[in-house]
């Protein structure tokens, strides 16, 4: 019979411990984490493969010289950068003009973040992941009505989570079809050996606050969920086929990262290999360092044991960059961002550039298709504790109009300085225009006119006439058209 201690213990490891999913993913999200991180906190993952004999503080030093080019945060932020470019359009329908709405706009999370930049980072964590969690919630204060929530400032706010703090979850498939949350547990809070873990049912919400170095339940309580469901939301970046996991932008591209800062540390020591031979020489003989350096030996040394420099015959430090320029090409293919992300001037032909936009188009509008399918969720159950049906619409960005500008410029002008049509020359001007961001107005009288030849009659003279306004111009100084 297992005695209170032991009941206890697994009560504790029931808490703080996640399903076997959780189990499965939780040390590939780690290592997404890091290599999204990079920094101290990538150096500290010791993902730089250790050689044999390599003593701990040869590895240490090795870690420390060798930097990391960080692909992974290069990549999500050109994402991120493109979707919120332009920010989301939003009808709020009943809920228009409410002060808790404009509220929530400002400060979504109650700590300072709007919902636009909520939202980002909401995606940015869903890259990283594959998908990240959004929990809706509102103090209960006691309050009876709407204005005694106002009045002390109490409105529903958004927290965001990673899959590392989610331990546990399940979706269950109500009559109807739809799957809903049944059971969602999550640690609110992590401070030293303290852990707070909440338990979400559609019929309660359970807090515990756990001591899991003294192995103790200091404080647990539980609440009526008045809402009747469970307001969290699951941001997906793309789903997978296990319901509550996504796929991550990086799955592929950390493990070259990590090949890439593998092969940098080896570029590292063939320099130092190269520059610095390693010298075999007995014990008695002393041996100096540096350009210049003097050997002394003992007078009756055996010359068959004479100093000697052990030869390098390793891989050159030029195959080695060959490998990391080819693995980066292989980064880009797969981001779709090999012209964005290129420092220097690639031989890519315009069929191929442009492909590749749309290739990264498409991805940005499936990644704003989930944004706003995840908003909307957000605003359901925002209006379900203010007693309202969103009744609403959340539209992102759909076209993101990855275009080489420079390279259109200069087929216009070959185009116009081909072309003979004056239709030809007035199709060219108009999208010029528009490249240029010119007024409607103007673009419409190009639209409307057709350029044709005017002649002076006394002169003989004859000139092109663009715009209705250089028409006019030239009828009134007794221009005619050449037929006239």
């Amino acid at each position: 019979m297992a005695t209170i201690t032991e009941t206890i213990q697994t009560e504790i490891s029931s808490l703080v411990s996640g399903n076997d999913i959780y189990d499965t993913y939780q040390p590939r999200w780690r290592y997404l984490l890091e290599s999204y991180l990079g920094g101290e906190t990538y150096r500290d993952a010791k993902h730089l493969t250790r050689y044999q004999l390599e003593t701990d503080a040869e590895y240490t030093a090795r870690l420390n010289n060798t930097p990391l080019d960080n692909h992974c945060y290069s990549v999500i932020s050109i994402y991120k950068s493109f979707l919120f470019r332009e920010c989301p359009h939003r009808e709020y329908g009943s809920i228009e003009g409410m002060e808790e709405v404009k509220d929530f706009l400002h400060d979504a999370d109650m700590d300072g973040r709007s919902l636009d930049a909520f939202m980002k980072d909401a995606m940015t964590w869903a890259s990283v992941f594959g998908h990240s969690w959004v929990v809706i919630t509102q103090p209960d204060i006691g309050a009876t009505t709407r204005e005694e929530q106002r009045q002390q400032g109490v409105r529903p706010y958004v927290n965001l989570l990673t899959p590392l703090t989610v331990l546990d979850w399940n979706y269950t498939r109500m009559p109807n079809g739809r799957y809903e949350l049944s059971y969602f547990k999550y640690l609110e809070d992590v401070n030293g050996s303290i852990r707070t873990v909440k338990e979400w049912t559609q019929e309660t919400i359970k807090t515990s606050i756990v001591d899991i170095d003294q192995s103790e339940i200091q404080q647990q309580f539980e609440e009526v969920n008045q809402l009747g469901k469970i307001p969290a939301v699951c941001v997906y970046n793309i789903r997978s086929t296990v319901r509550g996991i996504g796929v991550s932008d990086i799955a592929d591209i950390s493990d070259l990262q990590r090949f890439i800062y593998n092969a940098t540390s080896e570029v590292d020591q063939s320099i130092r290999l190269n520059t610095h031979p390693s010298l075999c020489a007995t014990p008695e003989t002393n041996v100096g360092t540096g350009a210049g350096a003097l050997i002394h030996m003992p007078e009756n040394l055996d010359p068959g044991l004479k100093p000697y420099m052990l030869e390098y015959t390793g891989a050159s430090v030029d195959s080695i960059y060959q490998a990391i320029t080819t693995t980066v090409e292989s980064i880009d293919k797969i981001a779709n961002t090999g012209s964005i992300r290129s420092t220097e001037s690639r031989r890519m032909s315009g069929v191929a550039q442009e492909q590749e936009f749309e290739l990264l188009n498409a991805r940005l509008s499936e990644k704003a298709d989930a944004m706003e399918l995840a908003e909307e969720q957000i605003w359901k159950c925002w209006c379900y504790y203010l007693g309202y049906d969103w009744d609403g619409m959340i539209d992102y960005p759909g076209s993101f109009n990855i275009r080489d500008t420079q390279s259109e410029i200069n087929q216009l002008k070959i185009a116009k300085d081909s072309a003979t049509s004056p239709m030809v020359h007035k199709e060219i001007d108009k999208q010029i225009m528009q490249w240029m961001e010119v007024d409607e107005e103007k673009v419409q009288e190009v639209d409307a006119f057709i350029p044709h030849l005017m002649r002076n009659p006394e002169s003989g003279e004859e000139r092109m006439a663009k715009t209705e306004t250089e028409h006019l111009e030239l009828q009134s100084q007794g221009w005619m058209h050449p037929g006239e």
